[in-house]
């Protein structure tokens, strides 16, 4: 078996001591020589500096290629460009375009669009500055195997897909999903509607049962109830990290498995669990090492 392609999401830190949890985090995880680490920008540019600062360390301090997530929404062409010359700027060629949510307390139809009105719109926005660039720029998207939120089923995220690869789109990464069927049907579909880029799940190890919750909130994914259930039975809360690994292990094999090229790991900042579960697939340090 030829090397099973993996990579991280880390999000920027709302404290100094967040700062240093989360960069301590990033040296462990670039180690173990994903294909990039990816960092999360919120929605209206409201965590601009702090996405760019974690940027910056991992450009500048580790040996590890990033990506840079960019959202459009509440943006102006005029704004989106500049933060994509930022970002360039650093040394970053790598982007995930992705609408974003709307500002805590602010209503869809409250929101200023502009000229960029999805994700599409940012990604050949993206493109056309890469044009200028000697290197061009890679731009990676989003994919909802269930249905975004917005969508009206399924079928529609996948013609959401295929116009984004139309658009230039490399790679698609997944919402956080629980069931690998999900994602082999969605797979399924995409292919026979003529989607062939990459499309790789996004997963992750859960450790306690309010994070779970607080992941459905965010995802709107459906409970997995045996996850669930095995974790509010934990006796305590090292039980309950060994549930959610050995869970997130089982999940990427039945993944891999069914032909996922590769994983996404939501690391939430922390690197000891998304390393664990590499260990687990025998792709970690201390697997090649046995």
């Amino acid at each position: 078996m030829g090397r099973i392609p993996f990579s991280f999401e880390v999000y920027p830190p709302r404290t100094p001591e967040g700062s240093e949890t989360l960069y301590a985090a990033i040296d462990e995880l670039a180690k173990a020589g994903p294909d990039f680490i990816s960092v999360t920008y919120g929605a209206s540019g409201s965590t601009r500096d702090r996405s760019l600062a974690v940027l910056r360390h991992l450009v500048e301090r580790e040996d590890v290629a990033t990506m840079a997530h960019l959202t459009c929404v509440g943006t102006t062409t005029a704004e989106a460009v500049e933060r994509i010359r930022e970002i360039v700027d650093i040394g970053v060629t790598s982007f995930l375009a992705v609408r974003g949510d709307p500002p805590p307390g602010v209503g869809e139809d409250e929101i200023f669009l502009g000229e960029l009105r999805n994700a599409t719109d940012l990604l050949r926005l993206i493109t056309r500055e890469g044009e200028k660039h000697a290197a061009g720029l890679d731009v990676a998207v989003a994919a909802f195997p269930n249905g975004h939120p917005r969508s009206a089923s399924r079928r529609e995220e996948i013609e959401t897909l295929l116009g984004k690869q139309r658009a230039g789109a490399h790679l698609a990464l997944t919402q956080l999903l629980f069931d690998a069927n999900d994602y082999v049907r969605f797979v399924d579909e995409a292919r026979e509607a003529g989607i062939t880029i990459p499309i790789r799940p996004g997963i992750m190890p859960v450790l306690s049962r309010a994070r779970l919750g607080r992941m459905l909130e965010i995802s709107g994914e459906r409970l997995p109830e045996r996850l669930a259930a095995d974790l509010e039975g934990a006796r305590d809360s090292s039980e309950a990290e060994s549930i959610g690994i050995e869970a997130c292990v089982a999940l990427a094999s039945d993944l891999l498995a069914a032909g996922a090229p590769g994983i996404h790991l939501y690391a939430f900042n922390q690197a000891a669990a998304p390393l664990a579960v590499l260990d687990g697939l025998g792709l970690g340090a201390r697997s090649s090492l046995a």
